[in-house]
């Protein structure tokens, strides 16, 4: 099903020398899907890398909706920025772990090629509207994103990844998708998710820095945008336990309340960071994995200490109560919904409206989908306003 690999572990940033054995290594890569000449300066993961970086999708992140919608305000994160920032927390994390920072950062960069417009709202009431036509799932939908819907080379649709950036890019999968997956790729990417197996360390420290990056950046987006207080997330153990020890440390910066945010949010990101270098280690040591085959037969590895997974999640469901479900991001989220539901509505009932090879898929309902979640925000609105004739959001 993979062509041989022939990339060279050349040009890399990383030596090859500080690779832990459990890592994954370039020069043992599952290969590609369809062969290709090594680049003479890139291994595999960075060439990778470089696609992604330069794919349409990417492009599109800057425009597509984190948790404010991207006309709200200009330093709120987007999709590119939450993914930018991801990849710096897993190289960080994949450096101290001895683990591929190459893979790291493509795996991190194209995690969310696959969101929609909207954020979560959107991907919601996509899934809703493609309910009798196989649902719809972010992850798998980034999968597609990289293996089908780019089209920038002649001799095969998508970027042509490797197997293990593939792999992480995809980290849920359905069951039923999985074994979608499974009859086109036999033993492929959606095989783990039969199997119960594992995916590389790589992979597993990517999900994990998505999470840290998520609860950072909305703590800040949140406060700036005036929906959340300190006041109210000094109630939360993690956020409140950095914000003491940043004022007892610098007490002038009473009077500076952003400053004292940011380095609240510093510290928890580093300590963060630290706790799963340092729980990881140990999970690895007591696993006895001594291969990246036995890593992908044990249990999770890349993980935080209970202590931490517990302060995690409380701060994650304050914000969840607070901000994601704050009446004023619920009317933005209301009016989004109805911007993507009345877009797929249209679309199936006037497919010429889409571009042309959009429009002559055989699978039209799959088709509308994908052109919806390749939007971004402005355009998704555009598009609204010129088929409906109504101006939302």
């Amino acid at each position: 099903m993979y062509a041989e690999s022939l990339e060279l572990p050349v040009g890399s940033s990383q030596p090859l020398a500080s690779l832990s054995a459990l890592a994954c290594d370039p020069a043992h890569s599952r290969g590609r899907r369809f062969a290709e000449p090594p680049a003479p300066t890139r291994n595999a993961y960075q060439r990778d890398r470089d696609r992604i970086v330069h794919s349409t999708a990417f492009r599109r992140l800057v425009y597509k909706t984190q948790v404010f919608l991207n006309h709200e305000g200009d330093l709120f994160r987007t999709r590119l920025t939450h993914s930018l920032e991801v990849a710096q927390l897993g190289r960080s994390i994949a450096r101290a772990l001895g683990l591929n920072e190459d893979l790291v950062e493509a795996i991190a960069l194209a995690h969310d090629l696959g969101h929609t417009p909207f954020g979560h709202a959107g991907q919601d009431t996509l899934n809703e509207c493609m309910a009798n036509h196989g649902g719809f799932e972010h992850n798998l939908q980034s999968l597609r994103v990289v293996d089908q819907l780019e089209e920038r080379y002649p001799a095969f649709d998508g970027l042509n990844l490797s197997f293990e950036a593939r792999e992480g890019v995809l980290k849920h999968c359905s069951r039923v998708n999985a074994e979608h997956l499974e009859r086109s790729e036999p033993g492929g990417v959606g095989r783990r998710f039969i199997d119960h197996t594992q995916p590389s360390l790589e992979a597993q420290l990517c999900n994990l820095a998505d999470a840290i990056a998520y609860n950072a950046h909305d703590i800040d987006d949140g406060v700036r945008s005036g929906l959340i207080s300190i006041e109210q997330l000094l109630q939360v153990e993690l956020f409140a336990h950095y914000h003491q020890l940043t004022l007892d440390q610098h007490p002038g910066l009473s009077e500076k309340p952003r400053r004292v945010m940011y380095e609240t949010i510093r510290r928890m990101l580093s300590d963060q960071v630290y706790d799963v270098i340092d729980t990881t280690r140990l999970a690895v040591a007591d696993s006895g994995a001594d291969s990246l085959a036995q890593v992908r037969l044990a249990g999770p590895l890349v993980a935080f200490s209970l202590n931490m997974k517990s302060r995690s999640i409380e701060l994650k469901k304050f914000l969840f109560g607070q901000l994601y479900r704050h009446p004023q991001v619920m009317q933005t989220t209301g009016q989004a919904q109805q911007v993507v539901r009345e877009l797929f509505a249209a679309y199936v009932s006037q497919p010429a409206e889409m571009p042309a090879d959009f429009a002559a898929n055989d699978d039209l309902h799959r088709s509308v989908a994908d052109y919806i979640a390749g939007m971004t925000d402005r355009f998704a609105l555009r598009e609204h306003e010129r088929l409906t004739g109504r101006k939302l959001l």
